[in-house]
């Protein structure tokens, strides 16, 4: 599949909100329209202001997912440490899925991890259901750090996974 991974414009927040929603959503794994997390998910614009947010484009230009990349420093980091870089709200499209498009996603982070200076490490939290999110983490070198799992809210235990940079192959 012929994809291009670069910083989201303006003009796609409003679609990328609703993709990340929706796969959240869709996945099971909010607690219903109600979740107060959704507007989260849906502040495309507040996270590209304060840390990095790439898109996924198919060869028409089509939004078909993104993620957002939280360098050492930026509000959007839940769990790295001074000297690690942390990706959140990895999400894809349904007629993205299955085409490499997640894993094209994680790659362009662990790019940017690896080119920013002092940065040892890339992690994340997921929750336990996101299988295929596990998948694609594994099989790029993440470890499970089970000692970093956390819970933002009672109830819902985060998963969390570490990628020491020197590991990347």
């Amino acid at each position: 599949m012929d994809l291009t991974i670069r910083v989201a414009e303006p003009a796609e927040y409003g679609v990328l909100g609703e993709i990340v929603a929706e796969a959240y959503l869709g996945d099971g794994l909010l607690h219903g329209p109600q979740d107060p997390y959704l507007r989260k998910l849906r502040a495309v614009e507040q996270r590209a202001a304060e840390a990095e947010t790439l898109v996924a484009l198919d060869a028409d230009g089509a939004v078909l997912g993104g993620v957002t990349y939280a360098a050492p420093g930026t509000p959007w980091r839940d769990i790295a440490g001074p000297d690690e870089a942390e990706f959140r709200m990895l999400a894809v499209a349904r007629e993205g899925r299955g085409r490499g498009v997640g894993e094209a996603l994680v790659r362009a982070c662990i790019e940017r991890a690896r080119s920013a200076e002092g940065v040892r490490a890339l992690v994340l939290s997921t929750q336990p259901a996101m299988l295929s999110a596990h998948r694609i983490y594994r099989r790029l070198g993440f470890l499970r750090t089970p000692e970093r799992d956390w819970e933002p809210v009672p109830g819902l235990r985060l998963m969390t996974f570490r990628l020491p940079l020197e590991a990347v192959s």
